[in-house]
C-alpha cells in the first residue's frame, strides 16, 4: 500500500539548522499548536491532554521550548517541563506518568547549530505515521487559540532525573552489582550529563565522568559516541576496565575495553543476543539494518535464531521488531533496542545489559565476542549525472549480480542513493579486505560518470 509522503517529518522527527526553516520560532509554535489539536482529538471525551517536554543541552533548546509551550497552550494542552533529559528518559516518563505524549527537543548526534523535535506516543514509542501525517495537515491550517478558560497550563517536573535514574537501575539484575569496576562514562556534554554517571555509580562502580560540562555549544564536540577518541584516551589514562560513550541525546552507545578497543552497536547486539539465548530466553529473532556487518548476521544465525534486516534507522528496526513480536534489535551506530526493558533505544540501559552479561559470565567483552571477526567493509561514494536512474541501468544490474555471485556467500553488496546529494553509495563487505575492495571497484567502474 502506497503511503503519503511527509513534508516535514523524517525518520526521527523534524530536524534542521536553527534559524533556518523549519527550525524557527514561528514554525515550532505552529507545530506545538498543530500537535496539540491532533492529540486532543485522540483523547477520550472529558480527559485533559498533557504532554511532557524534554530537551538536550543545546543553547537553542530554551528558544524552542518556549515556542512549543506557547503552541501547546494555545491549543488547550497542558505541558510538563523536565529540562535536560535523555530522549529515552522522556519516553519512559511519558508512559510512567500516563501522559498523552512526550516531546524531545534534540538533534541527537548532530552539532549544536542543529536542533529538532521528535514525539513519543503515550506508550513511550515513536509517534505513528498516521499521527505525524495528521499533524502535518494541521500545520497547514491557520494558527488559532482557545479562549482563556481553556488555555493549557505549564508545570515543571522537578524530580524527572531521579525518576529516570531509578528506572535505569531497575533494568539491571537485582542480584548483581558493579562493585570493583572502574568505568569512564562520556556523556557527550549532552542530555545524560546528570543521569548516566549516577546510574553506574549507584550500582557500585567507580565512575570517571567526561563530557559532563555542557555550555550549550559543546554537545557532541570531539566527545561522545560519534567521537570516541576522547573516551579511549581517558580509559587508558586511568587504566579503567571499560569506557561507555553516549551521544547528545543518549540513545546511542559505544563501548571501549581496557586496551582501548572500540565495540560498536553491531558487536554489542551480538553480546546481548548471546546472553539472552544463554539464559533460555526465546528471542524468536533479532533485527539489524542494511548496514549490519555480515559477520554479526552469521554469528547470530549460528546461535539458532533468525536475523532480519531493516532500513537504516532505529524507527525501522522498531517497526520490524513489532511486526515479528521480537524484543532485540539495533544498528552499528549504537542504537540498541531491548524491548524487554524499554519501549525505545536507550544507551544507558543498553550499557547495563552488556555489563550484566559480563558480570554473569565473568568474561570481558573480547571474550564474549571470541571467534567473531568483523568483515572488512569498503564504502565508495560515486557522483552521478543528474537524472541518472541507476535502478534501471541493466548493465549495472548485471555487474552487481555477477559481483554478488562471485562473493559466494562470503560477502554482500549494498547500493544506496544519497538522499541529499547526487551520489551513489557503493558498499561491499567480504571476509577478505582485498576481495571487498576489488569487488567495490568493479561495481564503481560500471557506473556512468
Amino acid at each position: 500500500m502506497k503511503t503519503t509522503p511527509k513534508k516535514y517529518f523524517g525518520t526521527d522527527g523534524i530536524r534542521g539548522e536553527v534559524g533556518k526553516a523549519p527550525i524557527v520560532p514561528d514554525f515550532i509554535m505552529r507545530l506545538g499548536y498543530a500537535a496539540g489539536k491532533v492529540l486532543k482529538q485522540e483523547m477520550p471525551t472529558g480527559e485533559r491532554c498533557t504532554v511532557l517536554i524534554g530537551k538536550d543541552t543545546r543553547v537553542s533548546g530554551y528558544l524552542l521550548e518556549a515556542a512549543l509551550e506557547a503552541g501547546f497552550s494555545a491549543a488547550g494542552v497542558d505541558v510538563m517541563l523536565c529540562g535536560p533529559m535523555p530522549t529515552p528518559g522522556v519516553a519512559y516518563l511519558t508512559k510512567a506518568l500516563r501522559l498523552s505524549a512526550g516531546v524531545v527537543i534534540s538533534a541527537s548526534h548532530n552539532p549544536y547549530q542543529d536542533n529538532g523535535i521528535k514525539f513519543f506516543s503515550s506508550e513511550g514509542d515513536k509517534l505513528s505515521d498516521a499521527s505525524e501525517l495528521a499533524i502535518e495537515v494541521a500545520l497547514d491550517e491557520p494558527l488559532g487559540c482557545v479562549s482563556s478558560k481553556y488555555l493549557g497550563k505549564a508545570f515543571r517536573l522537578d524530580d524527572a532525573t531521579g525518576r529516570y535514574i531509578e528506572f535505569c537501575k531497575s533494568t539491571f539484575p537485582a542480584a548483581l552489582n558493579l562493585r570493583g569496576l572502574k568505568l569512564v562514562v562520556d556523556c557527550a556534554n549532552g542530555a545524560a550529563y546528570q543521569s548516566a554517571p549516577n546510574v553506574f555509580h549507584e550500582l557500585g562502580a567507580e565512575v570517571i565522568s567526561i563530557g559532563v560540562e555542557p555550555n550549550g555549544r559543546n554537545i557532541n564536540d570531539a566527545c561522545g559516541a560519534t567521537a570516541p577518541e576522547a573516551l579511549i584516551a581517558k580509559v587508558k589514562e586511568h587504566q579503567a576496565d571499560l569506557g561507555i560513550a553516549l551521544d547528545g541525546d543518549a540513545d546511542r552507545l559505544q563501548m571501549v575495553d581496557a586496551s582501548g578497543r572500540l565495540f560498536n552497536g553491531d558487536e554489542l547486539l551480538y553480546v546481548l543476543a548471546k546472553d539472552r539465548i544463554g539464559r533460555g530466553v526465546n528471542l524468536g529473532g533479532v533485527v539489524g539494518t542494511l548496514m549490519t556487518n555480515m559477520a554479526i548476521e552469521k554469528a547470530i544465525q549460528a546461535l539458532g535464531i533468525e536475523f532480519k534486516r531493516a532500513n537504516v534507522g532505529d524507527r525501522y528496526v522498531l517497526e520490524q521488531l513489532k511486526k515479528h513480536q521480537w524484543t532485540l534489535g539495533g544498528e552499528g551506530s549504537g542504537h540498541l533496542l531491548c524491548l524487554d526493558q524499554h519501549s525505545t533505544g536507550d544507551g544507558t540501559v543498553a550499557a547495563l545489559q552488556v555489563l550484566a552479561a559480563m558480570r554473569k559470565q565473568g568474561k570481558s567483552l573480547p571474550e564474549l565476542l571470541d571467534g567473531i571477526r568483523i568483515y572488512p567493509q569498503v564504502l565508495l561514494n560515486v557522483k552521478i549525472k543528474s537524472g541518472y536512474q541507476w535502478q534501471s541501468d541493466t548493465n549495472l544490474a548485471a555487474v552487481i549480480e555477477k559481483t554478488t555471485a562471485s562473493l559466494a556467500g562470503l560477502g554482500r553488496v549494498l547500493i544506496r542513493a544519497s538522499g541529499t546529494e547526487p551520489v551513489l553509495r557503493v558498499m561491499v563487505e567480504a571476509n577478505d579486505a582485498k576481495l571487498a575492495n576489488a569487488s567495490a571497484q568493479t561495481i564503481v567502474a560500471a557506473i556512468p560518470v
